[in-house]
């Protein structure tokens, strides 16, 4: 569990980290909420809980670049509401669960706004119209949580296309030109340097017929997913191997210390990942182990790098805190603002108070669930939200 209430309800808390991956797995704490508030230890857990930590709330709140209307937004339990959407800042959409925020962001805002951009994509649900500073925008993009590919051999540094760049600087090693090795070889998706027993994996999948698979270390290459005269192939006496095994974080510093031109872009395409938090992830690990957070902080790092040429887009996160531990939804709010700096929009459907009271705008909908729901029960900033009696959201922010 992340959520404050559920942990101060709890009798006894067990306590994983300190930190991510690598730098977690230890037991930092375990016992009653009592004892984690008030005896020292490692836990960012703690941290956040006291005080001695905290998300902070903005000093001032950024004004609109200029607004896209819905009209008539009726699909599902919507009230043909029109809604107005500010650009240029960070919009939540929030409300009870139930309320329709999903109908009007996944099921009319994106679609609407995509097929006016960019002409493509499903048909949106019922509304009127959309109007608007929409000469503002060049395209529209929903960050989810999907998983980034669909093949065992999909990884974070294939992804933002990092590896393309560090497989140019093992071809480019002396061995590698003697022996004629193009970056092809270096790549485990395609034959020629990759190990053909387990087709670049490491693992040989075995079928079960009545239980689930299971993986073996593949026995020709040792789970190093290539030949052997790959891996002879070394850039301050590392293989491509033992790249893939590094960490973010420990790559960032390993081809930091590079003089060639090619060591400063791997880094400019690594940085991102490690800006959205995801420095403890390995470079070469399977996208199918990451959760629906990291695919997503991903998914914004990758956006990241691509912004530049894209022109002004909206972001549209569903929910981008789940799963997410208090230290990393400051490290995401950092990435948020780094868009918005760039000149993008971005738009959150959230129920998480410390990502709505840093919000710029708040729209709030329902009052309730189902029926009872589907209508703007407030617009305005977080400040003001907290003022609004008919608002749950608004109750609850109050405390933050």
């Amino acid at each position: 569990e992340h959520e404050e209430e559920v942990i101060r309800a709890a009798d006894y808390i067990v306590d994983i980290g300190p930190r991510a991956g690598e730098l977690g797995g230890r037991v930092v704490f375990n016992g009653p909420l009592d004892k984690l508030l008030s005896e020292p230890s490692e836990s960012l857990t703690a941290d956040y809980l006291t005080g001695r930590r905290s998300i902070a709330v903005p000093q001032s709140f950024r004004s609109a670049a200029g607004h896209v209307i819905i009209r008539g937004a009726r699909e599902n339990n919507l009230k043909g509401i029109d809604v107005s959407i500010p650009l240029g800042v960070m919009t939540c959409i929030t409300g009870v669960s139930g309320s329709g925020k999903s109908s009007f962001v996944k099921g009319i805002l994106y679609p609407a706004l995509r097929r006016q951009l960019t002409e493509t994509g499903l048909k949106p649900g019922d509304f009127e119209s959309l109007e608007g500073d929409l000469s503002l925008l060049s395209s529209v993009e929903l960050v989810d949580q999907n998983p980034i590919g669909k093949s065992s051999r999909s990884n974070p540094v294939t992804y933002i296309k990092a590896y393309d760049e560090i497989r140019r600087l093992y071809a480019d090693q002396p061995y590698a030109k003697h022996n004629g090795m193009g970056p092809s070889h270096f790549s485990f998706n395609i034959a020629g340097g990759r190990c053909e027993e387990c087709q670049g994996d490491g693992v040989i999948k075995v079928s079960m017929q009545f239980m689930a698979d299971i993986e073996l270390k593949c026995e020709a290459c040792g789970g190093r997913r290539f030949k052997d005269e790959i891996l002879e192939v070394r850039w301050h006496d590392k293989s491509i191997y033992d790249v893939l095994e590094m960490t973010i974080d420990e790559a960032i510093e390993f081809f930091g210390a590079g003089t060639e031109s090619i060591c400063r872009r791997i880094v400019e395409r690594l940085q991102p990942l490690q800006d959205v938090g995801l420095g403890y992830i390995k470079l070469g690990q399977s996208s199918s182990t990451l959760s629906g957070g990291e695919s997503q902080r991903v998914k914004l790092a990758s956006y990241m790098l691509r912004e530049n040429a894209a022109g002004r887009v909206m972001f549209i996160f569903d929910e981008p805190t789940t799963g997410l531990h208090f230290h990393d939804i400051n490290k995401l709010l950092a990435a948020f603002d780094a868009l918005i700096e760039r000149g993008h929009s971005v738009v959150i459907v959230e129920h998480n108070m410390d990502v709505i009271k840093c919000a710029d705008w708040v729209i709030d909908l329902g009052p309730e669930a189902g029926d009872r729901g589907g209508e703007i029960v407030f617009e305005g900033t977080p400040r003001e939200l907290k003022q609004c009696e008919r608002s749950h959201t608004g109750q609850f922010l109050a405390k933050h």
